[in-house]
């Protein structure tokens, strides 16, 4: 099994980002198909108290690499990946990681 991780940085609007994020890009990345399980976290801080590096993680899990890879490239996939422009103002990483 491998997963998708998409790491957002601290948007300039945090309730710009939450309302676009869930009412227009969590619907689209929903259209994707051959997901195994998706989990959405939203970092509140450090041990010691501090700010998170990152602002929000979202991890899409494939069965394969190889059905990752056909599912990002479906029109759905990247309908996804070209909304995220749209709303992720503090930056994205995405990696890719086997579980």
């Amino acid at each position: 099994m491998v997963k998708l991780v998409v790491m957002y940085g601290h948007p300039k609007d945090p309730e710009a980002f939450e309302a676009y994020y869930s009412e227009t890009h969590l619907p689209i990345a929903a259209k994707i198909k051959g997901l195994s399980k998706v989990e959405f976290t939203k970092f509140v801080g450090t041990p010691d108290g501090g700010k998170p590096i990152h602002y929000r993680m979202a991890e899409l899990y494939f069965e394969s690499l190889e059905e990752l890879q056909n599912q990002m490239a479906t029109p759905e996939g990247q309908a996804a990946v070209k909304d995220i422009p749209n709303f992720a103002t503090g930056g994205v990483d995405v990696m890719i990681g086997e579980v």
